[in-house]
């Protein structure tokens, strides 16, 4: 039987410590440390109170209680503990990603630089492809607004033009109830006084040239529900020589007045003046309809008969459509206006062409807001883009900005080593795939978020030169609520998508391996780096590619030999305001030393300027003749000379010949047209009879994206542009002169000029536009590649560094070095060119099939694109080579 321990004697009733300090304690305290603490406090407690007495054990005890309070001690608020661990995790993550971002500088800074230009890149682009996508999309009823056009089918090709005759569009409204209103417009230049004119105010003497001037319906301000600023939309234009001015325009004749009802004249013209019906809103940016000035069409008729003649077609037609009106089946209905008027007018005047008609030529309706973008092929004279410009630029930029992720994934997953262990250790302590796979992720989004915001600053700074390199006037929409959210948006999603595949290869690796140093390099990753490394430079050769046979093709447009020389010739515009003293003009510039010939005429062999669409006819034709359409240009006798066209048969016209009045020219393709075989001497006629005098040879009077059409010019000393052939170099000595010379004769009219050559190359400002845009993505690319590049030869020598060393000291040379370093990366360039080679030839190839008159696609477009890709890529690891080369052995060595 053991024996007996002494009992604790026990502690009286009212000797024990302050309850309220024990249920303080409690309180604050951790609850998986108070219990403990109390413990000993209290045996700490029955010590003094039999030392020292219950006051000052009292004492003590609330003392060491207050001691406590102390950081680790306090119980923390209350959290979900998944919150709690997800947040503390997150913090771990973010710290972790910051750490692996200062750390390899290098690194860091090439991912984040591709990154940025190629967010910079593709914000730029979206705000281009945003504008354009935005165009007409402003209307109240923009659903129910159409632009009416032609559609002819002859013989392969389908034509496509939007004049009408005059009447087309009230028989429109009057017949077919869908339609609730429709309008015309003429925005031909030198219609009468479309285009351009001398403008002033009534109560003024001095002109001033205005561009924007168009004739319309007062239907058509109501159908496009223009805002105005003084007037009324619903009768502004309703009176006749009635005019629409805009608001600009407004400002600068009229400041701070109201001007409707006040005078304007134009072209000097002062026996009818214009009255202001209204100030318009000026027209947004984004609308194919660019004008300042509305002239009314109440009341007008350009000579006597037009307003009820079908054989003239001058006239732009829009539409609005009752709610719900299925426009294909109106479509279907509106042939009985061709049936019933415009097939009988051809009856009426015994063409044969009939058949042709009611078989080949339709009536489309276009939805307002695709007259802008999806207008390719169809003639008319407003502003507008090309669709496939909108997604050609969308795709570059996208790629641009895949090249940049692409470059984020390879280095991630080349320097997967130097996270083996992090990843070996965070598994061994517990972290499953998922949070790995979490942890590498938001590392990939810190990096996208942080290229964003340098992204956004770069296109910010690069806006003024996208502005000029597109033709655009964009800014940077800080104001607009989407725009942050959005970028914020974007920089999660492409943060993301870059770091799935890096984050899932990083989380796979298995501790084991990892731990026992058994790590396999593996060369699936590396066959990866080598495919998207392939696919890089493939994309960037592609956009070389491209950017040289734009530019073979500018260079072949610009210099072709196009029928007629546009170089030294000045365009005097505006001459029709003198009336008869045009003629005198003419001969006083031509007596100017340094000109060599001028001559009068409103008709220029530029596209978009003024035309005049005819059919013409065999003399004594039945209705089994059939009509040949040709332009009619009427011109002096020294319109032919001054451009250097070349008479091929025949003659010239001859001042003074009263049969050159009923005389013509006509050039090769309207003899081939007709069949002719000798055209001289030839009856035709159009409204009136015509002597074949002359054929020109074929020049290009239109885009060279088409073919040559057939052409007349008969004799007319009128017109409003007076061609100027200089042959001296000293050009600004005789534009000196004819300013004088024009002074002379038009002292209140300001000299409006401007030069052939320029003038036909503006014609292929969309060719530039896209030639600019595709030399500078072509150049991003190659940016982004070679960082690319850099980045990963650097890894490379920075892993093979006792390689290389131990290959220095065993005697081989800097040759050898830097031969087993590139070989690898030449060969994934040339693979690349391989590659590219066939995709740029077919897509170059089909952008080029839009012109009838084009550039060869020659090898040595292919061999200097692959020469500079390579000589390039040959540089870019040089750098890199030749260091490993020529490094010192020993440090490399030392740790070994």
């Amino acid at each position: 039987m053991g024996r007996k321990q002494p009992m604790k004697s026990p502690m009286p009733q009212n000797a024990g410590p302050p309850k309220w300090a024990i249920r303080f304690f409690r309180r604050y305290c951790n609850d998986h440390l108070s219990d403990a603490v109390l413990g000993d406090l209290e045996e700490l407690y029955e010590r003094r109170l039999i030392k020292a007495g219950k006051r000052k054990a009292d004492w003590l005890f609330v003392w060491n209680v207050i001691q406590f309070l102390q950081p680790f001690a306090l119980k923390q608020k209350k959290k979900k503990s998944q919150n709690s661990n997800n947040a503390a995790m997150f913090k771990n993550y973010l710290k972790v990603a910051w750490r692996s971002m200062t750390r390899q500088k290098m690194y860091t800074s090439i991912k984040i630089g591709g990154f940025a230009l190629g967010i910079a890149a593709c914000i730029l682009i979206t705000l281009f492809i945003k504008q354009e996508l935005s165009y007409d999309k402003f209307y109240k009823d923009g659903g129910n607004i159409y632009r009416v056009y032609n559609e002819f089918k002859e013989e392969g090709e389908t034509n496509k033009w939007t004049s009408f005759p005059a009447p087309t569009a009230g028989i429109f409204k009057a017949e077919f109830p869908e339609v609730v209103k429709s309008g015309r417009l003429i925005p031909y230049a030198g219609w009468w006084y479309a285009g351009s004119n001398l403008f002033r105010r009534a109560d003024q003497r001095q002109n001033t040239y205005e561009e924007g001037f168009v004739y319309a319906d007062q239907s058509l301000l109501e159908i496009l529900q223009v805002p105005m600023v003084y007037g009324q939309t619903e009768n502004a234009l309703a009176d006749p020589y009635s005019i629409v001015i805009s608001q600009t325009v407004a400002g600068k004749y009229f400041p701070g007045e109201d001007p409707v009802g006040k005078a304007i004249i134009l072209n000097d013209d002062e026996k009818t003046p214009y009255k202001v019906g209204g100030v318009m809103r000026d027209f947004p940016n984004n609308t194919h309809l660019q004008f300042d000035f509305l002239i009314t069409l109440t009341g007008v008729e350009f000579w006597e008969g037009e307003q009820t003649s079908w054989c003239c077609w001058n006239y732009n037609i829009y539409f609005e459509l009752q709610p719900g009106t299925d426009p294909k089946e109106l479509e279907t209905k509106l042939l009985a206006v061709r049936d019933t008027h415009y097939v009988g007018h051809l009856e009426r005047t015994g063409d044969q062409s009939v058949g042709e008609v009611k078989k080949n030529h339709f009536f489309r309706l276009q939805p307002v807001a695709d007259v802008y973008l999806y207008s390719d092929g169809i003639h008319a004279m407003v502003e507008q883009g090309d669709i496939r410009f909108v997604w050609l630029f969308g795709g570059v930029a996208f790629f641009v900005l895949l090249l940049a992720c692409i470059n984020f994934i390879n280095l991630s997953t080349a320097k997967s080593a130097n996270r083996a262990k992090e990843v070996g250790m965070r598994k061994v302590v517990g972290s499953f795939r998922i949070h790995l796979v979490r942890q590498f992720l938001t590392e990939s989004v810190l990096y996208s978020g942080v290229s964003f915001v340098a992204g956004i600053l770069l296109a910010w700074i690069g806006m003024p030169f996208f502005n000029q390199l597109a033709d655009k006037s964009l800014t940077m929409p800080w104001g607009e609520w989407w725009f942050i959210p959005t970028l914020a948006g974007a920089a999660i999603l492409v943060g993301v998508l870059a770091g799935l595949y890096p984050a899932f290869y990083l989380s796979g690796f298995r501790p084991i391996d990892v731990l026992k140093g058994s790590l396999s390099r593996g060369s699936r990753s590396s066959k990866m780096r080598g495919v998207m490394v392939i696919f890089q430079f493939t994309t960037s050769i592609v956009l070389i590619i491209g950017t040289f046979i734009i530019y073979r093709q500018m260079q072949y447009i610009l210099n072709k030999k196009i029928g007629f020389d546009k170089e030294q010739v000045v365009l005097i515009q505006g001459a029709n305001t003198l009336g008869d003293k045009i003629k005198t003009l003419k001969t006083e510039l031509t007596n100017i030393s340094g000109v060599q010939n001028a001559a009068i005429s409103g008709y220029l062999p530029i596209s978009g300027t003024k035309r005049d669409g005819n059919q013409f006819w065999k003399e004594g034709k039945s209705k089994e003749d059939k009509a040949v359409g040709a332009q009619r240009w009427y011109v002096d006798s020294d319109y032919i000379g001054t451009l250097g066209m070349k008479l091929v048969d025949g003659r010239n016209f001859m001042p003074g010949m009263a049969a050159d009045s009923s005389s013509i020219i006509v050039n090769q393709a309207f003899v081939k047209e007709f069949g002719f075989e000798n055209p001289v001497g030839e009856r035709i006629q159009n409204w009136r009879p015509y002597t074949i005098i002359g054929v020109v040879e074929d020049f290009h009077f239109e885009s060279l994206k088409g073919k040559i059409e057939p052409l007349t010019m008969v004799y007319g000393e009128w017109g409003d542009v007076i061609s100027v052939k200089v042959g001296s170099s000293n050009m600004k000595e005789v534009m000196v002169s004819i300013k004088s010379v024009w002074d002379e004769f038009a002292p209140n009219q300001p000299m409006r000029y401007s030069f052939l050559d320029e003038s036909y190359a503006r014609m292929y400002e969309d060719v530039q536009t896209m030639g600019r845009v595709f030399t500078t993505f072509a150049v991003l690319a190659i940016i982004v590649a070679c960082l690319g590049l850099f980045a990963l030869s650097a890894y490379m020598v920075e892993q093979r560094g006792k390689e290389i060393s131990i290959r220095i000291v065993l005697g081989a040379s800097g040759r050898v070095i830097f031969s087993l370093l590139t070989f690898n990366f030449i060969k994934l360039v040339l693979i690349s060119l391989l590659l590219a080679m066939p995709l740029g030839w077919y897509l170059m190839k089909s952008w080029l099939d839009d012109y009838t008159y084009r550039t060869d696609i020659t090898w040595e477009v292919f061999a200097i694109s692959g020469l500079m890709a390579l000589g390039i890529a040959v540089l870019t690891i040089s750098f890199e080579s030749i260091k490993a080369s020529r490094m010192n052995p020993i440090k490399s060595l030392r740790s070994e």
